[in-house]
């Protein structure tokens, strides 16, 4: 959202209006022709009516940033509240994941690459956050999976987080009111 052009844009735009008003004045006092001055008076509506229009956008621009803002601290504030919440699980499922990597025998560049991979971290990112190649975490990946048994990404994520997520509780389904032949 760009307000600042908006704002430049009414600025040009109230520039224009006063030198069209300006210069509109000073060929009425010199004698100009009717067709001079509605030519000007054209182009000085215009530009009235054009800073009304950029004004009219820069507020509804103006109201849906606070909206936006508000909705992203509103997100924020839920998602801290969750990550508080959930603090103890998340603690608990790090503590599992680095007895798990142990037990897998990774190495420590292997399991925070595991730890990368679980959290969606692409290769790419992955080698960004670790201050290495693509080609490095590409292997180390490799050998992730390979000490873990798992076919790639994700059967990696899916081993950690398949027994988290509990399946939605179905609602009870209505059993139709067959007339029953008696």
């Amino acid at each position: 959202m760009r307000l600042e052009g908006t704002t430049t844009s009414i600025v040009l735009f109230l520039i224009i209006f006063a030198v069209m008003a300006a210069d509109m004045w000073g060929d009425r006092a010199t004698g100009a022709s009717g067709l001079h001055l509605l030519a000007e008076a054209t182009v000085l509506v215009l530009s009235a009516v054009g800073s009304l229009l950029v004004l009219r956008r820069f507020r509804a621009l103006r109201e849906e940033a606070a909206r936006l803002g508000l909705r992203l601290h509103a997100a924020r504030a839920d998602a801290e509240r969750w990550r508080s919440e959930a603090q103890g699980v998340l603690r608990g499922l790090g503590e599992a994941m680095a007895g798990q990597f142990q037990q897998w025998g990774l190495t420590p560049a292997e399991q925070e690459v595991a730890l990368l991979l679980v959290k969606g971290l692409s290769l790419k990112e992955a080698a960004q956050v670790r201050g290495t190649s693509e080609r490095t975490v590409r292997q180390q990946a490799l050998a992730v999976y390979r000490k873990a048994g798992v076919g790639g990404r994700a059967e990696l994520s899916a081993f950690f987080l398949e027994d988290l997520l509990l399946p939605l509780q179905s609602a009870p389904v209505a059993r139709s009111a067959v007339p029953s032949s008696q």
